[in-house]
């Protein structure tokens, strides 16, 4: 089984570049919160145990994290590997993931970081603006109005959400990277994370990607 770890902070691009990875190596994306919803839509034991602790809002233990992680890489789909975006979050979780993967005769066989510098994840991140009338989203840089604070669609004002601003942003933005250094401290020590410039054009992010993984000796 290939398993490759996708790395990156909110905003750095992984969610653009896990699907481009998946077509290219033929395996699929596994990412934690998609894994939550459709065990909780599908009343699973261990989805019924992660909605006690969603619906409170805490974090799912590891060990709910991990069985549905286990699940699902038990799927037809995923006998040939998985990319895993959304996982490990922590250095805990990093070591957790090493072990139940050893259980299986299987490993991690190569991390990638997306490296973005906060200040740049900042500036995506609090780009996005809604329009009052309908909920239309709006990006400053991906996809700005027309007519600047006016939606295209119904010209009503747009504003912004308290969880898109700066300040907000920096906050949550600080509490994730600690965690995300932890994981990388992981890889790095153990010999597997490639780093990636995120600044770059998708295009060229991709293909320095697919590089990174092909010197592990990921493929097809």
């Amino acid at each position: 089984m290939r398993v490759v770890v996708l790395l990156g902070a909110p905003g750095a691009g992984k969610g653009t570049q896990a699907p481009l990875l998946a077509d290219r190596l033929g395996i699929p994306v596994v990412a934690t919160g998609d894994l939550f919803r459709a065990a909780v839509r599908d009343h699973t034991p261990l989805g019924t145990q992660a909605k006690r602790y969603m619906d409170a809002g805490q974090l799912v233990p590891d060990e709910i994290t991990i069985g549905l992680l286990l699940d699902r890489l038990g799927q037809p789909d995923a006998a040939g590997g998985a990319i895993l975006d959304g996982f490990p979050r922590t250095g805990v979780q990093a070591q957790a993931l090493d072990a139940v993967l050893a259980e299986r005769d299987s490993s991690v066989a190569v991390a990638v970081l997306v490296d973005v510098p906060a200040e740049e994840l900042v500036r995506r991140l609090s780009g996005r603006w809604i329009c009052r009338a309908a909920g239309h989203p709006y990006h400053e840089i991906s996809s700005p109005p027309r007519v600047t604070g006016r939606c295209d669609i119904d010209g009503s004002e747009l504003y912004q959400r308290p969880d898109d601003q700066p300040e907000t942003i920096h906050a949550r933005m600080a509490q994730q990277l600690g965690a995300l250094d932890e994981v990388i401290a992981h890889y790095r020590e153990a010999h597997l994370l490639r780093t990636v410039d995120g600044l770059q054009p998708i295009d060229i992010v991709s293909s320095a990607v697919a590089a990174a993984v092909d010197a592990a000796g990921v493929g097809r």
